[in-house]
């Protein structure tokens, strides 16, 4: 066993046994153990797992980006300083003016990346799990050699699971990995196309992460198109239903904590203020991170009665 392989033993027994797991529950309730589809949510229902432990890291990341995305436009005055100064002293002083920024406004840049760099060494070890079993007929932990065999030999509508695009031996293979290849793409551009046009300020926007963000949202859909081509159809389960659940959390997150001043935001506060017309409540205007209910006071009108006057009192009134 090599070296990266010692580390990640302990994550790839984890895995195998939570797949393992599904794989009992689907074959508990009458699916066929050896069948390509039961394999498949094994893996699908496996992938959902590991995203719901990765929520409260999740959290902190968009603690994290909310923090980046208010302390962009002062990053970008940094920058402006030091704008086409390439000496030494210069560079310095701006990475001291920036890492001073990032120390009193308790950011990180590298926080944002956490759960990616958490989520690839399950990746890793799901694609040596999968690739053990599938390739070499081996497994690891209660992922035995009976089933590993098992699923080697698994076929979904006739294409084998351990097949990859580029090495296919039939049609399906091919039009199964294409269609989910798509499906990838298309995921992963909607995600950050969520993030780019509705989930940034306008002083975001003028600032250099929207065009790092922007890049980024052509850059990685194409990374998809090409690893996609090479990675057996069990691994591009597992990454599919990753992108789905990624792509429909930001949605949740960005319709209900948007970053203020963003569109998402300005769009809530609409909904709120709709929903808040039809029940008849104080509307709830947003600043910021905290909100404050303005009531608009009721006007009441009272009307004095007014005493009969008699007429030797209006005479006498006359008189005066």
């Amino acid at each position: 066993m090599d070296f990266i392989g010692t580390i990640l033993w302990p994550l790839k027994w984890v895995v195998s046994a939570i797949l393992v797991a599904f794989h009992w529950i689907f074959e508990s309730i009458g699916m066929d153990p050896s069948a390509g589809i039961t394999w498949v949510l094994s893996i699908i229902f496996l992938t959902f797992v590991v995203r719901a432990a990765l929520i409260p890291i999740f959290v902190r990341q968009i603690k994290s980006q909310r923090r980046m995305l208010e302390v962009a436009p002062q990053l970008k005055k940094i920058q402006d300083k030091y704008k086409g100064k390439k000496d030494q002293f210069s560079r310095e002083a701006m990475s001291r003016e920036t890492m001073a920024l990032y120390k009193e406004t308790g950011t990180n840049p590298l926080s944002s990346c956490l759960p990616l760099l958490i989520q690839m060494p399950i990746f890793f070890s799901l694609y040596s799990v999968l690739h053990e079993a599938q390739i070499n007929k081996t497994g690891i932990g209660l992922l035995t050699n009976t089933l590993a065999q098992d699923f080697g030999n698994a076929a979904l509508f006739g294409a084998p699971l351990h097949e990859t695009f580029t090495n296919a031996s039939g049609w399906e293979v091919r039009v199964i990995a294409g269609f989910m290849i798509v499906v990838m793409t298309a995921s992963q551009f909607i995600t950050q196309l969520q993030l780019v046009a509705k989930n940034m300020s306008p002083e975001t926007k003028a600032s250099p992460m929207y065009r790092q963000q922007k890049m980024m949202l052509y850059i990685l859909p194409l990374v998809f198109v090409i690893s996609g081509l090479s990675f057996p159809l069990g691994v591009m389960f597992y990454w599919l239903a990753s992108n789905i659940w990624t792509m429909a959390q930001q949605y949740f997150v960005i319709r209900s904590m948007p970053t203020p001043g963003s569109e998402a935001a300005l769009a809530r506060e609409a909904r709120l203020a709709k929903k808040a017309q039809r029940r008849g409540t104080p509307v709830l205007a947003e600043a910021g991170a905290g909100a404050t209910a303005v009531e608009v006071e009721p006007v009441r009108v009272t009307t004095q009665r007014q005493q009969p006057v008699g007429k030797n009192r209006s005479k006498k009134n006359g008189k005066k």
